[in-house]
Formats: C-alpha cells, sequence, structure tokens
C-alpha cells in the first residue's frame, strides 16, 4: 500500500476507546524527518519523534519498523525530495556548470528558513557514535555515491573536450564534495546564503579550465 494511504494507529490507548483514530503516513514520515534532521540520527529520542509524530511507539513500530528503520525512510524521503537537486545538477551541459548548480542551489537549500540548518547526510555522518556505525556507513555510502557520480560526469566532459584533457577527475569531485561538506558545517554555525555564495565564487576561480 502507499504511504499516502491513511494507516490505522492507537493514540494514547489509556484514553481511546472504540476503533483507533487514524495517522496520515507520509505526514508522519515528513516530522520524523525533520526530527532526524535537525537532531542527527543519535541525537533524535523516541521521545522526541513521539511527540512530533502524535503517536505511541507501539504505533511508530507498526507503521515504521524500528527506529533504523524510520531513519532510513526518512532519509529517502530527504534524498527523493527537499535534495533531489543534487542528482539534477549532474544534468547540466557542462562540467562548470555542474558544480555551479550544485553548489549555489546548496547554498540556497543549507540555509532556507523553511529548513533545518545543513544537510541531513553530512552532519547526520559527522555526529554518529560507535553505537550508530551502520547508520553513519549509510550516510558514509550515500556521499560516496555522489561522488562517484561526479567523476563519472567529469570524465564524460574530459572526453567531450569541456574539461582539460590532464584534468583528475577524481580529485574535482573530491574539491567540489569537500566545499559542499563545509558550507553544510557553515550553515549550521550560522552564515547566510549570501556568505555561502561568496565562498563559492572564490571557490570556482580554481575551476580548471583550457588553455
Amino acid at each position: 500500500m502507499s504511504n499516502e494511504i491513511i494507516t490505522e494507529a492507537v493514540i494514547q490507548p489509556a484514553k481511546q476507546r472504540g476503533r483507533p483514530l487514524a495517522f496520515n503516513q507520509d505526514e508522519a514520515l515528513d516530522k520524523a524527518l525533520n526530527v532526524f534532521w535537525l537532531r542527527g540520527y543519535e541525537g533524535a529520542t523516541m521521545a522526541e519523534l513521539t511527540e512530533a509524530l502524535g503517536i505511541n511507539k507501539p504505533s511508530i513500530y507498526a507503521a515504521f519498523g524500528n527506529k533504523e528503520e524510520l531513519f532510513r525512510k526518512a532519509l529517502a524521503k530527504y534524498l527523493a525530495g527537499p535534495a533531489a537537486f543534487v542528482g539534477e545538477a549532474l544534468n547540466e551541459t557542462t562540467a562548470r556548470q555542474v558544480a555551479t548548480h550544485f553548489l549555489t542551489r546548496a547554498a540556497e537549500f543549507l540555509t532556507h528558513h523553511n529548513n533545518p540548518r545543513g544537510c541531513m547526510v553530512v552532519q547526520g555522518a559527522l555526529s554518529c557514535g560507535a553505537g550508530s556505525a551502520a547508520i553513519q556507513q549509510v550516510l558514509i555510502a550515500h556521499r560516496k555515491s555522489y561522488e562517484n557520480a561526479l567523476v563519472q560526469r567529469f570524465e564524460l566532459a574530459k572526453a567531450q573536450g569541456d574539461l582539460p584533457a590532464d584534468v583528475n577527475c577524481a580529485s574535482l569531485a573530491k574539491y567540489l564534495t569537500t566545499i559542499h561538506q563545509g558550507l553544510s558545517v557553515q550553515a549550521t554555525s550560522g552564515a547566510t546564503c549570501d556568505e555561502l555564495k561568496s565562498v563559492i565564487q572564490i571557490a570556482m576561480q580554481n575551476w580548471p579550465t583550457k588553455h
């Protein structure tokens, strides 16, 4: 069944009698996403999640599984929704446009007033302890996957003559993702969108050009 379908759940069972109240699973997942985005996987407690979702722990487990499974579902929603621009950047015409799109949209996204500050994938991986190693590895894998996608995109650009023949595509991809991670940390610390864009302008001055 689709997540859009209303799911039955028991809310405040001690007080509720008869047919259980219903909640929208997709809306509940949005709320869970915001908690994880703001607090990180390890920082988000079940108490915070139940309060944000407005349902009890048994209902969360019945609808989404345990905390780790709930986080994985929230992460998938984050990547397909708010962070979809990351993948969209790869479709730009030139390698420079790919980089500019990726970093500029990231600066706007990371500082948008409707979003928690910073990138959920970057912040989540940084804040995980030993007990959350599995989630940390999932987040690291997502970051590495996009970095590898950038390498492939830049290899194509080099083959097409869009990048210099001697450019190291792996290093160039690492350069971009390192800047992005720095933007996320800066946004979390309160940097404005304009401040981040000024950093991007300096970073793009080092973009490899054909002589």
